[in-house]
C-alpha cells in the first residue's frame, strides 16, 4: 500500500489475490447497491483459499472478527479480494481479507470497499475441531 495519503488506494503488496468476481443486478439490494451479505459471502469464501493450504482437509468458519464496509459495492465493479493469515492456532486460523473495487469504466484505478478478520477452524469427519498440522 502506498504510504503518501493523497495517492490514490492500491491493492496491498502483503496480501494474495485469492478471488475475482463481478457482481451482477441479481446481487443488488433495495438500495441498488451490492447486498452487504453478498459480499459478505464472498469474504468467506475469498478467506479460506489460504488456510486451506495449511488446514489441508475441512474447516469451518467459527467467527467474523471484524467487518468494515467502507465503501458501496456497484453493479459492474470488478472486486479484487487479497488475504493474508494473521494467526495459526492449534486448531483455528485468522485471515484478514481485504477488498478493493475496479469501478465500471475505471479498471485500473482501486476503492477499498470492504475489510474483515475471519477465523476458521479445522473439522474432522465427525464436525469436531482437530489440531491443524504444520507439517508439509
Amino acid at each position: 500500500m502506498s504510504t503518501n495519503p493523497s495517492a490514490p488506494p492500491a491493492p496491498p503488496s502483503d496480501k494474495e489475490l485469492v478471488l475475482k468476481v463481478i457482481p451482477m443486478p441479481a446481487d443488488c439490494n433495495a438500495n441498488g447497491d451490492i447486498f452487504g451479505g453478498w459480499v459478505m459471502a464472498q469474504v468467506d469464501l475469498a478467506g479460506s483459499v489460504v488456510p486451506a493450504r495449511h488446514v489441508k482437509g475441512r474447516m469451518a468458519t467459527v467467527a467474523v472478527n471484524e467487518f468494515v464496509f467502507k465503501q458501496p459495492v456497484r453493479v459492474g465493479d470488478i472486486l479484487s479480494f487479497f488475504a493474508s493469515v494473521t494467526r495459526i492456532g492449534r486448531t483455528s486460523i485468522t485471515v484478514q481479507v481485504e477488498v478493493f473495487a475496479e469501478r465500471f469504466g475505471a479498471q485500473g484505478r482501486y476503492v477499498k470497499v470492504t475489510e474483515a478478520s475471519v477465523t476458521y477452524v479445522a473439522i474432522d469427519d465427525q464436525g469436531r475441531p482437530r489440531p491443524i498440522n504444520e507439517q508439509d
